[in-house]
């Protein structure tokens, strides 16, 4: 049986309201970088990204590397701050610092993934593949819900996610006195338009 994130998983891609959730421990190809999104640098972090991600089911789906798994390839996820402490209206895309980041099933090992990439690069020669990096990351109890629209409006969305958590016994957990919260985009950018597009956004807990 083939095993899809939005039907087995929906809990943690597809929320239906503004929700907190535990979010457990899980594996992922990251990249790390700085500087505005909207660049080819950037896009070819994220093709490196894709590129070793379906080399890596499909060979979970030949069954390479043990019993063989089919699955749907996750989606991509950033997680976002800036060097200058901008945000909202007044984010300076020149100063972010990201993570991109897809997601590997259990399963997945570092052995594999550096195979993988090898063969990847023999076909693709894209040099920022060899930046990729094969970590596990846990966001634990965390706010989430999901954006639509254009990226330059989550404000609005997070200005409701505020509004949510003052009600409760938790505040935002930042990270080195600037906020961090994790993107999951759920629709493709290339091919839907800016006010269809859907986008979890998500950040990390603590008590207050």
């Amino acid at each position: 049986m083939k095993h899809e994130w939005r039907k087995q998983e929906k809990e943690l891609y597809l929320p239906k309201k503004i929700e907190m959730i535990s979010i457990p421990k899980q594996l992922f190809l990251l990249i790390e970088g700085a500087g505005n999104p909207n660049s080819d640098a950037f896009a070819k972090k994220i093709e490196a990204l894709y590129s070793v991600s379906y080399g890596i089911r499909m060979g979970m789906k030949k069954g390479r590397f043990g019993e063989a798994f089919e699955y749907t390839v996750y989606p991509l996820e950033g997680i976002w701050t800036t060097e200058d402490g901008s945000k909202d209206e007044a984010l300076n895309k020149e100063s972010l610092v990201y993570c991109v980041m897809i997601r590997q099933p259990d399963g997945v090992t570092k052995e594999i993934v550096e195979e993988i990439k090898k063969e990847v690069f023999d076909k693709k020669k894209n040099s920022d593949i060899n930046l990729i990096k094969f970590e596990s990351y846990e966001d634990g109890l965390s706010l989430q819900t999901i954006h639509q629209g254009s990226f330059d409006t989550e404000v609005e969305t997070f200005e409701k996610m505020n509004a949510f958590l003052a009600d409760t016994p938790y505040e935002k957990d930042w990270l080195m006195d600037r906020f961090v919260h994790r993107e999951i985009y759920l629709s493709d950018p290339r091919k839907v338009v800016a006010e269809k597009r859907k986008t979890v956004l998500r950040y990390k807990l603590k008590e207050k």
